[in-house]
């Protein structure tokens, strides 16, 4: 059967492109291997009610797309842990604090912390977030890591390592393998940010859907009802280009096991690392080399739920930023705190024995919140680095990859489109809600 459009992957991305497509009047086809929809979002509940987000769980007041959609479909949004009251923990091999300023600041590093705050978004204030590229030192922003750029401008080691902490909460990547010219386009995209900080927990992670994060994907699943096909998973895609508009034939899939779908477009909403396993002809080597030169952040997800928030007991609120196994803790809903693994500490989790991983990533967990900690009532991890329709987290942008993937980046080649949370700027969810409906759009208008 031929389809005006077919959809590949059914995460956030893939979800928005095919709700707008079929209000576009298209008909439209959503292919997705897994058994599931929802992608990097994903929920389930615990015997008393309560929800558990096992992927993607906050957004910020920059991310407008998803607010808007959140809205359409009907759902709350509510301040999320950045209302909790109490101090955030950082731990270190040498100890554990509370508040600020960290215990291995020293005197001086405060002042020095300040000031480089100050020139970073100042810095970030000369980026275009849309154009990256015509800044005028772009080669050389890029080719600078966020700590070199750091010990460069007279960073003590301190300051330094307050910013590398901090970067590991957020699991995309050490800064000492962070494109400096990445980080400033990331600051830049939220407009009117604060710069006393150089990344704002309420500007970034201020707001969470109360119905749950994974709801958004349910509730355009089911409008899009037995448009959707699970287990269906892409092997190769051939674009017929030029001519082919969104109502006429040509673009072929082949799923595994052989089958052949047709349609007039294809819009891709499949992260960067699965889909440099799709054979894709008929699209240009230079779009190609763009896609595959971008990459992931191999991280882990890791919740405990339990009774209550005992963290409270100690007057913290859930948020840590950490040099063990995890990089940060936050609470994303009442007893319930979630957890990253950085790419840094990913091959630890990965090199240990499974049925050692609830224990060991407990104990960091322990050792700043206490003993409760070591008996949750469930807990759940979700190794993105290694599943194979994911093959990681947000994207990774080291030294060279701004410039490497280039001003493609997002771009499409009619009749083949691109979305998803690695096509914008910075911003999990944001992303994939923005550019699969950009993606609808753009298609919608050339049918």
């Amino acid at each position: 059967m031929n389809h005006d459009v077919i959809v590949l992957g059914a995460g956030l991305a893939g979800l928005a492109a095919a709700r707008d497509l079929a209000a576009g009047g298209a008909d439209v086809l959503v292919v997705e291997a897994r058994d599931r929809v929802g992608g990097r979002v994903e929920q389930t509940a615990l015997p008393d009610g309560r929800l558990v987000q096992l992927g993607g769980e906050v957004v910020g007041r920059a991310h407008t797309a998803y607010l808007g959609l959140a809205g359409e479909l009907g759902l709350t949004l509510v301040p999320s842990y950045v209302a909790e009251a109490g101090f955030m923990a950082r731990a270190t091999p040498e100890g554990v604090s509370a508040g600020d300023p960290p215990h291995w600041f020293g005197p001086g590093d405060d002042a020095c912390h300040r000031r480089l705050t100050a020139a970073f978004t100042a810095l970030a204030g000369t980026v275009d977030p849309d154009d990256p590229w015509c800044h005028p030192e772009a080669t050389a922003l890029d080719a600078l890591s966020v700590a070199d750029w750091l010990r460069s401008e007279g960073a003590s080691g301190a300051v330094v390592r307050l910013w590398e902490i901090g970067q590991l909460a957020l699991a995309s990547g050490s800064y000492e393998r962070t494109s400096l010219l990445s980080a400033l386009r990331k600051h830049a995209a939220v407009p009117g940010g604060d710069e006393s900080e150089h990344y704002d927990y309420e500007d970034w992670e201020g707001l969470r859907v109360a119905e749950g994060s994974a709801t958004v994907a349910l509730r355009m699943a089911q409008g899009l009802g037995e448009r959707i096909r699970l287990g269906a998973a892409v092997e190769a895609i051939a674009v017929r280009p030029g001519g082919c508009t969104v109502r006429l034939g040509g673009c072929t899939v082949r799923l595994a096991g052989g089958e052949i779908l047709t349609a007039g477009a294809v819009v891709s909403a499949l992260p960067v690392g699965p889909l440099r396993s799709v054979a894709v002809t008929g699209v240009s080597d230079a779009r190609l080399a763009s896609l595959h030169r971008q990459r992931q952040a191999v991280a882990a997800k890791f919740v405990a739920a339990y009774d209550k928030a005992f963290w409270r007991e100690s007057d913290l609120n859930g948020l840590s930023e950490c040099e063990g196994v995890l990089g940060s803790t936050w609470p994303q809903n009442e007893g319930i705190l979630s957890a990253l693994v950085p790419p840094e500490r990913f091959g630890v989790l990965l090199g240990m024995p499974g049925h050692l991983r609830e224990g060991e990533l407990l104990r960091d967990i322990a050792r700043l919140y206490g003993d409760e900690a070591h008996t949750p009532i469930s807990s759940y991890i979700r190794m993105w680095g290694t599943d194979p329709w994911t093959q990681g987290y947000v994207t990774q942008w080291t030294p060279g990859d701004v410039m490497a993937v280039g001003p493609l980046h997002a771009t499409h080649e009619p009749p083949f489109y691109v979305c998803g949370s690695d096509q914008w700027v910075a911003g999990y969810m944001e992303g994939a809600v923005r550019t699969g409906r950009a993606a609808a759009k753009e298609a919608l208008l050339r049918g």
